[in-house]
């Protein structure tokens, strides 16, 4: 295919070492209109020169790899100079124990491997977009997994001390998966403004997304499973 047929494509790394889920995603995206596929492999040793052959702008990478896990290839990626592409981790587990260190580490989504075929497709757009996802399932096992630890100390929450008490409150819905839409609805805004608190909130926090905002949510003690 032409390189101008592609130009506005959404380009796809693979990195999976099951050849058959490699090539069930790769059919899968490669079958919706603005997606396509520009690698795959097997396993995360060597990722950083295929992604300088490939440039995607997404990485799909499997958490559990024989030789380099996901976690440690994602750092990888994400450590590139410039500006490197967006990484969905991909798993078979609803309670990974590397969910926590992957979000930390940056990674723009996390989602199931048995996921319907369009939340795959979904995941890839949004990420792609710039914004951030969690498969449901992944949220719920993070909540229970908040819920099983010691409480946090107050000491915590000074980190969310430079944040008005509008940016706290857009903080604790977006902790609890609402969209900005959704957020706006609720606090009585325009979609607009709900945006520009969330922005202001990633650049005084210094996250990089909604992801890990939602992660600091919980690890400050903003957000406690059941409030």
């Amino acid at each position: 295919m032409p390189a101008s047929d592609v130009a506005h494509d959404i380009r796809v790394l693979i990195v999976d070492d099951q050849s058959m889920i490699r090539a069930g995603f790769e059919a899968l995206l490669n079958a919706h209109e603005g997606i396509t596929v520009v690698g795959t492999s097997d396993d995360g040793a060597g990722i950083a020169d295929v992604v300088r052959r490939v440039q995607p702008d997404v990485v799909l990478m499997d958490i559990r790899m024989p030789k380099v896990n996901g976690l440690d290839a994602a750092r990888t990626v994400m450590g590139l100079p410039g500006t490197p592409p967006k990484v969905i981790m991909l798993t078979t587990f609803d309670a990974d124990e590397y969910v926590f260190s992957a979000l930390r580490a940056g990674a723009s989504g996390f989602l199931l491997k048995d996921s319907p075929p369009e939340e795959l497709t979904h995941a890839v757009r949004i990420v792609a977009a710039g914004d951030a996802l969690l498969s449901p399932r992944v949220t719920r096992a993070l909540i229970a997994d908040y819920a099983a630890r010691p409480a946090v100390p107050a000491s915590a929450e000074v980190s969310l001390a430079g944040l008005t008490d509008r940016e706290l409150d857009v903080m604790k819905a977006v902790a609890a998966g609402r969209s900005n839409a959704e957020i706006a609805t609720e606090l009585h805004l325009a979609e607009q403004t709900v945006k520009t608190h969330v922005s202001r909130i990633l650049n005084k926090l210094g996250l990089r997304d909604r992801t890990q905002m939602v992660v600091s949510a919980y690890e400050s003690g903003l957000v406690r499973p059941g409030r």
